[in-house]
């Protein structure tokens, strides 16, 4: 204790078991608000600006019997101190409306231009069975792996056959990109 008493430089030592004491007497309840802070907002007021709280309603007071006297108009009873959280000020616009609060309006026919769908050309017998081999060859061999067949050589030759004769056939029947027939200087036409 005199090592206390030299360091705080003449002011009393703290007694630890009075403070100890405080702090279990007072386990379990808020501690109080410091000196000249603003009470918290309730929950239903946090979007609120500070001008447009609105108070809590009033706790419900216990019935009382009906008086024989008329009623004169009662004073406006004071309202209620802001409960917990009024002291929490947003920034100006927050909280209003976000982006996820954000509506479509109804779009307007103003006349765009919308794109025709795109017609393909027929494609040809000659030109679907050679996709059939050039996709059908890889799938029988993964099929054959996969279900352990035994690897034949027809099937191998169907396989391995079928996608390289599939894929000559289509490289043949490609254009040859002797379509630059039309004079190149023209540019574009509307």
């Amino acid at each position: 204790m005199a090592e206390h008493e030299e360091q705080s430089g003449g002011v009393p030592p703290l007694d630890e078991e009075a403070a100890w004491a405080a702090i279990v007497a007072g386990y379990g309840q808020e501690p109080p608000d410091p000196p000249g802070s603003r009470p918290f907002k309730p929950i239903e007021n946090l979007m609120l600006p500070e001008e447009d709280v609105k108070p809590l309603p009033p706790e419900p007071e216990p019935k009382q019997e009906p008086k024989q006297e008329p009623e004169q108009d009662p004073e406006p009873r004071p309202e209620p101190p802001a409960a917990l959280g009024s002291s929490v000020v947003f920034a100006p616009g927050v909280g209003v409306a976000g982006p996820r609060d954000h509506s479509l309006t109804e779009p307007a026919d103003e006349g765009h231009f919308v794109p025709p769908e795109p017609e393909l050309p027929e494609a040809d017998t000659t030109s679907k069975f050679a996709w059939l081999a050039v996709v059908g060859g890889p799938v029988l061999l993964l099929l054959a792996v996969l279900l352990q067949w035994e690897m034949t050589w027809w099937l191998t030759t169907l396989g391995i056959g079928g996608f390289l004769g599939g894929f000559a056939t289509l490289v043949a029947r490609m254009a040859h990109g002797d379509d630059d027939d039309d004079d190149p200087g023209r540019g574009a036409v509307v």
